[in-house]
């Protein structure tokens, strides 16, 4: 076999290991690689976000770092995930001695009263600050799915909720952008969902897009939505809901009230993941959308 040949056929199997969803040898080692480095590339690690497809066993890993839970340094690792649970420990005793929690309260809250406490608005709050704290929650549940270690879990909804914040800031043209692309795509239904102030209100796809439309999709198949999210996208929450109006198009028409798409939409998990696949196939092939400044 010549050397062009083999070249070839490595390029091919690549391609359809891409295709049928499978990680390429070369992938996992390049990850591997970027991950075992003494010093981690930042930069390197967010475009393999964006790039593959997160294999699960290093997932946790990735995103601790991605998201500045653990150093990027990987000699003071172990330093710093002392001090992280030190932190932890003392917020976890504050809200107990508190008696803002009790042996019966849900992990999920109990998350949410230490991170208030240590934003110093515990027991303070208005009506803005419930809808971020109802963000938070929505997060914290997605993670609590997925990882098993608290401190780690508590760290990253902490960071992952940052994320999603540059989400909120560009929020508005988010939704301008959805609303041109399914324009171009499908008029008909864009009409109908406009009709419905789906893209005007703040109350639908705001909360979809910054929270990762957690309580949307299935924790097992939104991880591959929040890979793109850690990575830097903000974008890609387009094309999840492009991909939902589409598959739903047939009950969506149906629907007379806003409440009502809603409803249909978060009802969608049996479809989520081949709806997430098309998404993020489609945002990859329209890199243009991707690139575009928002801020």
């Amino acid at each position: 076999m010549t050397r062009e040949m083999g070249t070839d056929e490595r390029n091919f199997r690549s391609s359809y290991y891409e295709k049928v969803g499978c990680h390429s040898v070369e992938e996992k080692k390049s990850l591997n690689k970027l991950l075992q480095d003494n010093i981690r590339n930042h930069a390197k690690l967010k475009q393999f976000c964006l790039s593959y497809t997160v294999p699960s066993t290093t997932r946790s890993l990735l995103w601790n770092i991605i998201l500045g839970v653990m150093p990027l340094h990987k000699n003071s690792t172990e330093y710093i995930m002392e001090q992280r649970k030190a932190v932890y420990d003392d917020l976890l005793r504050a809200v107990t001695v508190m008696q803002i929690i009790s042996a019966n309260t849900p992990k999920n809250k109990v998350l949410l009263s230490m991170w208030q406490l240590e934003q110093n608005r515990l027991l303070y709050s208005n009506n803005e600050k419930i809808d971020l704290d109802n963000n938070f929650v929505e997060i914290v549940k997605v993670l609590l799915q997925i990882f098993e270690n608290d401190v780690e879990t508590y760290w990253l909804a902490k960071e992952f909720y940052s994320c999603t914040r540059e989400i909120a800031q560009d929020c508005a043209k988010l939704k301008e952008l959805s609303h041109n692309l399914l324009r171009k795509e499908d008029s008909n239904l864009c009409n109908h969902l406009e009709n419905l102030a789906v893209f005007s209100s703040n109350d639908l796809l705001d909360k979809w897009y910054v929270t990762g439309f957690a309580g949307v999709i299935s924790e097992s198949t939104l991880v591959r939505v929040w890979d793109k999210i850690c990575g830097g996208s903000r974008k890609i929450v387009v094309f999840i809901f492009l991909e939902l109006a589409k598959v739903l198009k047939g009950s969506a028409l149906k629907c007379h009230t806003r409440q009502e798409f809603k409803a249909l939409v978060e009802q969608i998990k049996d479809q989520d993941a081949v709806i997430v696949n098309k998404a993020i196939k489609n945002w990859q092939n329209n890199k243009q959308h991707s690139e575009i400044k928002i801020h």
